[in-house]
């Protein structure tokens, strides 16, 4: 039996932990992260599309944030949305609708946009709204813990990783568990800074996003969004960027029902903000925190990747603890990310505080809210 300390994460926003009313104060230090991050400006149009079960305290945080803003702010509650297209009949021309008239939109939804074709990137980028994601992480803990980290550090971070690993040839992934997987071809997301028109990001920041073309080796599930942490050992072998086996007792026959034509290898992304929880985080919050890894496989559509639309099958693998190498150099070990000791990332992070502090990794500690970006320079755009 595979086992992970972190399985205890809930499987909806109803699952999760309401926060206390009061706790609206410690939200704020990420909640304006969130606000410069977007690139907020006084009298945009705001949508906040949030879901029936999103915590009531998270939505009043970031709307009064908003207003406090002057932004002209509209609150829609919808249900939830349905992961891998189980309802692809779902009736969204009321989100579909409300989302083309926003500046900006926060959607605080479970399973996110690559679930939906109406929400999906592509009709995203066809739109001049500006699109942040809480992809699971519309709590009071997401935006307490990563949402603090003040965004210069993070793109310090991202700006590093992208010089050694954009270069690459070839990124090898370990675990303890047996995962051992080679990946090659790779085209990385450049994520140029604050949002621009048309712009996706998820909330809060978290890693360097990528796309393999070869995909060789041995993945052993930890943690996926079809199974869960499976009770015996779920073993997926991939050849050629396709998945060309699927091994484990009752967990491998539930991923064989989510995509019955099978899977390749869509992308993958490391983990790079050290204050993102991992201890009660949800998988699309752990994935964010530095030194972990997570990969998504996603559905073939007539036995043949289409990466235009949602694969209506898409699954996400965490792994909380991997070893990384890139191009034979080690880049993460046992789930340390090495370049948190560098000088150049900690003269960044002494910007806001001692380093020691901002860049610790230790999942369960928050960072005090002097250290979170107050009065910190303005993030520039890349033109």
């Amino acid at each position: 039996m595979t086992i992970n300390p972190y399985a205890g994460s809930p499987f909806s926003y109803v699952a999760a932990p309401a926060a206390a009313p009061y706790s609206i104060v410690e939200l704020m230090p990420g909640v304006r992260n969130l606000c410069e991050y977007v690139r907020l400006e006084a009298g945009e149009r705001v949508l906040l599309l949030m879901e029936h079960t999103v915590d009531p305290v998270v939505v009043q945080a970031i709307a009064a944030a908003m207003a406090f803003r002057d932004a002209d702010v509209r609150i829609l509650s919808v249900p939830p949305f349905s992961p891998g297209g189980w309802d692809k009949g779902a009736w969204l021309d009321i989100e579909t609708a409300a989302f083309r008239e926003a500046d900006v939109v926060i959607s605080g939804t479970w399973w996110g946009e690559v679930h939906t074709a109406p929400l999906f990137f592509d009709q995203i980028k066809a739109r001049s709204s500006r699109f942040l994601s809480l992809h699971m992480t519309a709590t009071a803990g997401a935006l307490l813990t990563g949402g603090r980290l003040p965004a210069e550090v993070f793109y310090a971070l991202l700006s590093r990783t992208l010089r050694q690993l954009s270069a690459a040839r070839t990124i090898r992934v370990t675990s303890a568990q047996g995962t051992d997987l080679t990946f090659s071809g790779l085209a990385f997301d450049p994520d140029p800074g604050a949002m621009r028109p048309g712009d996706w990001r998820p909330f809060p920041y978290g890693g360097a996003n990528f796309w393999p073309t070869g995909t060789e080796g041995v993945l052993v599930v930890e943690d996926c969004t079809v199974t869960g942490v499976p009770e015996d050992t779920l073993r997926l072998t991939f050849e050629g960027n396709l998945v060309r086996e699927i091994d484990g007792g009752t967990a491998a026959e539930q991923l064989r029902r989510y995509a019955p034509e099978g899977y390749y290898m869509r992308h993958g992304l490391f983990g790079l903000n050290p204050k993102v929880r991992v201890a009660g985080g949800t998988q699309f919050e752990r994935e964010k925190h530095a030194g972990s890894f997570y990969c998504g496989i996603d559905g073939l559509t007539g036995g043949v990747p289409v990466t235009t639309g949602p694969g209506f099958a898409h699954c996400d693998c965490q792994f909380d603890r991997p070893t990384v190498h890139v191009d034979g150099e080690l880049f993460i070990d046992r789930g340390r990310l090495l370049i948190l000791d560098e000088p150049e990332i900690r003269e960044v992070a002494a910007r806001f505080g001692p380093p020691d502090v901002i860049l610790d990794d230790n999942p369960v500690m928050i960072l005090p809210r002097r250290y979170t970006g107050a009065g910190a320079p303005e993030l520039v755009v890349e033109s």
